[in-house]
């Protein structure tokens, strides 16, 4: 135990008073107020929370923590307190039970100057003497607050590559090296002050005082690791060693021996492939290139974009501090991969290692991308055991460590604006490495990423036409970058959604995953619907954390009619009622819509070039014309979920004057599995034909319907004709109408050609040239309408639903229900449209037909 304090008789025997205990504030002494005035010009301050005086609960005395011990140190932090309110840590504690005139101890310092002084120390005497001082007088209740500082965390424009040498990292430097971080980055310092810790409450636990000063030492010491991993990432001393390790991996070495053996060589061949493979794949994150990156990224931004807006990023991290975060966002557009980490970045958060396709590791930015935290992986693992061994084995080593990982579940990039149906093959290989190394809780951040424009926008119109993917190429990626630069996209919007603990999920899932001690190569029954679970709720939030900017809202409203104009007073109606819906009917809470009134919408898409106004003596007309129009899809699919309910209630009365409220309801229960399947939606069942309940009273409430009789839980009723009410709802009706059209093509086919005919993929092929034949019949559709992948989907849920099922020959088989289906569809699809689908799919069927007779017969 520490020795007692050189001021016993001050630090607890003899009684205090009230004055003693508050006492009136002093100013520092003179030795910190000349050092102050001298390192003040060099020293600017960012405070996290940025009034920590309110973290506070009392008037008890405080006395700070330091992770380090430093003159500078407790210079900036008597200026934060100074700044913020707080007493100053240069004036003692009443009584002073420190033993020293100050009010803040360190847990670790470099040598000291004094003779006989250790060479370096990691506890603190001052802790051990604070906690004796507690068990002498026992009214004494100090608050021990942690403060952690950070000299050159935050990116500047102004600041060099120099500069970058001399930032924030995990080495105890000594006093040259922190001057000159002060003098090239003292004015981007950070200091993050955290809940205080009663010292009496901690006595309060009975423990032998020994055990007292260990037990705060260590809860301390692993606060700083936490709080400094999460603003700078993890230690990486070790990085040289990760692949090696990697390499030594009990399922590595098993999965090399292997090759060897189906490679007919020796072992040593197979660990030289091996070796390749892991070196493909592991970052060499590096933090000068990272905040290099960030100079350079800053400017761009600026350039190309209006500006970049971000929410809810302080809820993860209230809660990611002793996490290991995993941010899974949407991918829209290449652009995610620096957005994301950027912005975590300048907001103190340590960028994540990112999962990369391997066409992205090409000459220059293969390199910078891998020091700036990504990991090259292959489009497809399937026939390479060797791969996926090490694959996962590098994964379950990041998770071990601590690092923060991002990866996009979707696989690629969409297309059509909505989201993708998940790929669960990281997310298995994150739980896998999870149950292997359960030190730090996972947590799933899934991110929303909106834009007012892609940069991808013509080319992914070109994908959905039907040309090939360019691939990728330092020439095409310099090409693409001056071709941007003389571009602006409009303003982004990042929204961070709900997090989701894997914790809670395997509690669902295998509540004594512990006890099973799952190994490497174990494959429990639970893991696979563990992983869907997960992917399907990742989707979930991500969904419910959208972002609903002006582009969104114009789409929405203009491409519901033929061609794709309205009066502006039509517009500006119908952009008010969709605001209207969003703010009465709330998605989420997470949910952020633009606060601009329909009159600036409609002023900001004609500034940013979507919109086009043609003047006219009867009142301008507003419109989207060419590519832009038809571009204009993908940002209305990023926003349709949200109108669901209020869709599938406007369309029940497309074709339909009068309908029972009971009838909206009841077919919106038998509809919703297969919306909620494509559209990730939130709610059961149940709570879906509430929400379509609410909704309804929504419309009565806003003239578009009104309550014609009370028979049968009220019949509803829409206005005759072309009335503007009727007009509202066709436009709210289109978001979804094209969806509910694709349902019926697949029955119909179904049906007409009966049970036991079709495959599933038979079924998808003429869905999908149904669907090709209807558009080019009618108006042009949304590209999504003859998605093959959604009509696979489509098709899936039907056979969970054991609507159909597999006879023989893998042929599809239903029931009577199948015809009731076809028969209810008619409440949603008018007379015409019905009238083609079911004459045109058998001409499809027998087309179909045919020409595979002649292939085969070729």
């Amino acid at each position: 135990m520490s020795p007692p304090p050189r001021h016993a008789s001050r630090a607890g025997t003899a009684p205090m008073t009230e004055s003693d205990r508050h006492p009136a504030p002093a100013r520092p002494p003179l030795w910190a107020r000349v050092m102050g005035a001298l390192l003040a010009p060099w020293i600017a301050l960012r405070k996290d929370p940025g009034e920590p005086e309110q973290l506070l609960p009392d008037a008890r005395p405080v006395c700070y923590v330091l992770e380090r011990y430093g003159v500078s140190n407790a210079l900036i932090l008597d200026r934060a307190c100074r700044e913020s309110g707080l007493p100053s840590p240069l004036r003692p504690l009443p009584g002073e039970p420190l033993g020293t005139r100050r009010a803040y101890v360190a847990m670790s310092r470099r040598r000291s100057l004094r003779p006989g002084r250790p060479r370096s120390r990691t506890h603190s005497e001052g802790l051990a003497q604070l906690v004796e001082a507690h068990r002498r007088d026992p009214e004494l209740d100090v608050l021990l607050v942690p403060v952690s500082i950070f000299v050159g965390r935050a990116p500047d424009r102004q600041s060099g590559w120099f500069q970058v040498l001399f930032s924030e990292n995990w080495a105890l430097v000594g006093r040259f090296r922190r001057l000159l971080a002060i003098l090239l980055n003292g004015r981007n310092t950070l200091v993050q002050f955290s809940k205080p810790v009663s010292v009496r409450e901690i006595l309060a636990e009975g423990l032998e005082p020994e055990r007292t000063v260990r037990k705060l030492g260590r809860v301390l010491r692993a606060h700083f690791r936490r709080i400094r991993t999460a603003v700078i990432g993890p230690d990486l001393s070790h990085r040289r060693l990760l692949v090696d390790r990697v390499l030594d991996a009990e399922p590595v070495r098993k999965s090399i021996a292997d090759q060897a053996r189906r490679d007919s060589s020796t072992y040593a061949d197979a660990w030289r492939k091996a070796h390749g493979m892991a070196w493909e794949i592991a970052a060499d994150y590096s933090h000068p290139v990272v905040r290099s990156a960030s100079f350079a990224l800053n400017p761009f931004w600026n350039r190309i974009y209006d500006g970049i807006t971000l929410h809810h990023l302080d809820k993860l991290k209230q809660i990611a501090p002793g996490h290991e975060v995993v941010y899974v966002p949407c991918h829209r557009s290449h652009i995610d991969y620096l957005l994301l980490s950027f912005l975590l970045y300048v907001h103190g958060v340590v960028p994540p290692h990112i999962v990369a396709g391997v066409n992205l590791n090409m000459p220059v930015i293969g390199p910078i991308l891998r020091r700036g935290g990504a990991f090259f992986i292959r489009r497809s693992i399937r026939g390479s055991q060797l791969y996926s061994a090490i694959l996962g084995e590098y994964v379950s080593q990041l998770i071990g460590e601590g690092f923060s990982i991002e990866y996009f579940i979707e696989g690629g990039r969409s297309r059509t604006g909505r989201l993708l149906q998940p790929k669960g093959g990281m997310v298995a290989m994150t739980v896998k490495g999870y149950l292997r190394q359960p030190r730090r809780p996972v947590l799933f951040q899934p991110v929303y990423i909106g834009y007012e424009k892609v940069m991808e926008g013509e080319s992914y119109l070109d994908e959905l036409s039907g040309r090939p993917k360019q691939k990728e190429t330092i020439w095409a990626l310099l090409k693409g970058i001056a071709g941007i630069l003389r571009k602006h996209y409009g303003k982004v919007v990042v929204n961070f959604g709900e997090p989701i603990l894997l914790d809670d999920l395997l509690a669902g899932h295998a509540p004594d995953w512990r006890e099973q001690g799952v190994l490497p190569e174990d494959k429990p029954a639970w893991l696979n619907p563990l992983v869907d679970d997960a992917s399907r709720r990742i989707m979930v939030n991500i969904n419910r954390a959208a972002d609903v900017n002006p582009v969104n809202l114009l789409a929405l409203a203009l491409l519901s009619t033929p061609k794709h104009a309205m009066s502006e007073v039509d517009l500006l109606s119908q952009l008010a009622l969709s605001k209207k819906l969003l703010s009465k009917l709330p998605y989420s809470d997470r949910v952020t819509v633009t606060p601009l009134r329909p009159e600036q919408i409609v002023e900001y898409g004609e500034k940013i070039g979507v919109l086009v106004r043609t003047r006219h003596p009867m009142g301008d007309v507003i419109s989207v014309e060419g590519e832009t129009a038809v571009l204009q899809s993908y940002y209305r699919n990023n926003s349709v979920h949200l109108f669901a309910a209020a869709s599938w209630v406007a369309c029940c009365f497309q074709n339909n004057r009068r309908m029972s409220r009971s009838g909206v309801l009841r077919l919106g229960r038998m509809i919703y599995p297969f919306i909620q399947h494509e559209l990730f939606l939130p709610w059961d069942a149940d709570a879906f034909s509430e929400r379509l309940d609410r909704t309804v009273d929504v419309f009565v409430e806003e003239g578009l319907l009104h309550v014609a009789s009370e028979e049968e839980g009220g019949i509803l009723a829409r206005g005759p004709g072309q009335t503007d009410e009727v007009f509202r709802l066709r436009a709210i009706a289109h978001s979804l109408q094209q969806a509910f059209e694709r349902y019926f093509i697949a029955i119909a086919i179904l049906v007409k050609n009966g049970p036991g005919t079709l495959s599933s993929g038979e079924l998808e092929n003429l869905c999908h040239l149904t669907a090709q034949r209807l558009s080019l019949l009618y108006a042009p559709a949304a590209p999504e309408f003859f998605d093959r992948a959604l009509f696979r989907g489509f098709i899936q849920k039907l056979r969970e639903m054991k609507l159909v099922w597999l006879g023989p020959e893998s042929r599809l088989v239903f029931d009577e229900r199948m015809g009731t289906w076809a028969t209810d569809a008619k409440v949603i699809l008018g007379r015409e449209l019905r009238h083609t689908i079911m004459t045109i799919s058998p001409e499809t069927a027998r087309a179909a037909a045919e020409k595979q007779d002649l292939a085969s017969r070729a």
